[in-house]
């Protein structure tokens, strides 16, 4: 489910992965690879799956310390698909 596929609120991070057990955990995506939108710079955000299948939040960059909006959904496969917005 992506934030643009209509299907509701996307956001609600209560729907769980259903029979992915403590063994499937492997499966997800625990990094992914980011561009800060205020700097630039590019570095590994750390991805805690046990957030539920769509999350949002606000992190700070590592490297200038502006804050960012992460928003991010796993597939059926356990990929993640994360995007990066600028907080003003």
């Amino acid at each position: 489910m992506s934030p643009d596929d209509g299907a509701g609120d996307w956001n609600d991070d209560t729907e769980s992965f259903g029979d992915a057990g403590p063994e499937d955990a492997a499966a997800f995506d625990t990094e992914a690879d980011v561009t800060c939108p205020h700097c630039g710079e590019s570095m590994s955000l750390a991805l805690d799956p046990a957030g539920g299948r769509a999350q949002e939040y606000v992190e700070d960059c590592q490297v200038c310390c502006r804050p960012w909006r992460v928003r991010l959904w796993y597939d059926a496969t356990g990929a993640a698909e994360v995007q990066i917005q600028p907080v003003e």
